[in-house]
């Protein structure tokens, strides 16, 4: 059984920063590609960055270029989400993913067939 778990959320003022992770079990990192999505209230849900299996190529959405970053630790089986320069907009409550359709959008949310159970972050001004 698959199981994705996310931590490091909370709350931070903005210029801040954070770092999430995910750690999964009965899923091998490195064997499919990984991303992280988030949803604000009344929003829906969209893709924050992926990473390819072997960690080479990654990719972001234009809001979070330049202050977040995606890396994974495959001994660990963990995944983090580096977030730097946090704004008030990049409160949300925040999702890994795994294992991408062959083909699929890397940043789309039906392109996954696994999902944590979320971590809020809260950025304040």
């Amino acid at each position: 059984q698959v199981q994705l778990v996310e931590s490091g959320g909370g709350s931070v003022q903005a210029g801040g920063s954070l770092r999430l992770s995910c750690a999964a079990s009965g899923y091998e990192l490195g064997s499919d590609t990984m991303a992280w999505f988030r949803q604000a209230p009344g929003k829906e849900r969209g893709g924050v960055a992926a990473i390819s299996p072997g960690g080479s190529i990654v990719d972001y959405s234009d809001s979070v270029k330049g202050r977040f970053t995606i890396s994974q630790d495959n001994a660990k089986n963990t995944l983090y989400l580096e977030m730097n320069s946090l704004k008030t907009e990049d409160t949300a409550m925040y999702y890994c993913a795994a294992e991408r359709r062959y083909g699929a959008n890397w940043l789309s949310r039906s392109s996954y067939r696994y999902w944590g159970q979320g971590t809020q972050v809260t950025v304040s001004s």
